[in-house]
């Protein structure tokens, strides 16, 4: 088994983050490609890419390689440091990989969430507000509509999230700036 680390576009880093999936297709390299059951270490960002996943490929197909997650860090990456990058897929020896791996930190316990999306919508009968909200839901995305989210039993920890992020909702806050 060998050890790698794979540089994902911004843009399907932040695909991951609002989107739960159970594994991401890369494109592997001409020179290096990841075999199955391979692990490997998902990294995101520029100059300073950083680690934000920890899978294994679960698949490769021609020149796409399909990984299974293990470990998600996607809102609280962690520096890659320590990793010599040469290329989008680089093969890592096992000692370093499994340091940075490491850094990740274990899986967290999974908690129950009470996530809403609220829109006041005038209809003349509930089904007709109900295609009428999912049409909104489609429209506007997670670019345009907020979330509200809280852990079971404590509803007034209730927080609005824009595109996987943390938002402001209140414009009197907004006002004060």
């Amino acid at each position: 088994m060998a050890h790698w680390a794979v540089i994902i576009p911004a843009d399907t880093w932040a695909t991951e983050r609002l989107f739960h999936h159970d594994t991401l297709t890369v494109a592997g390299s001409p020179r290096a490609q990841p075999g199955q059951g391979d692990e490997v270490l998902l990294l995101a960002g520029g100059d300073q890419p950083v680690v934000v996943a920890l899978g294994s490929v679960a698949k490769e197909s021609g020149d796409q390689v399909v990984i299974a997650y293990r470990r998600r860090a996607f809102d609280e990456p962690v520096p890659a440091t320590g990793l010599s990058l040469d290329a989008a897929v680089t093969e890592v020896d096992e000692e370093r990989f499994r340091q940075v791996a490491a850094r990740l930190g274990g899986d967290r316990d999974q908690r129950t969430w009470l996530v809403s999306v609220d829109l006041p919508i005038e209809a003349t009968t509930p089904a007709e507000a109900v295609r009428q909200f999912w049409s909104y839901v489609r429209e506007l995305g997670p670019a345009e509509l907020p979330a509200f989210v809280s852990p079971t039993n404590d509803e007034l920890a209730m927080q609005a999230f824009v595109l996987g992020e943390e938002a402001n909702l209140d414009p009197e806050e907004d006002d004060e700036d």
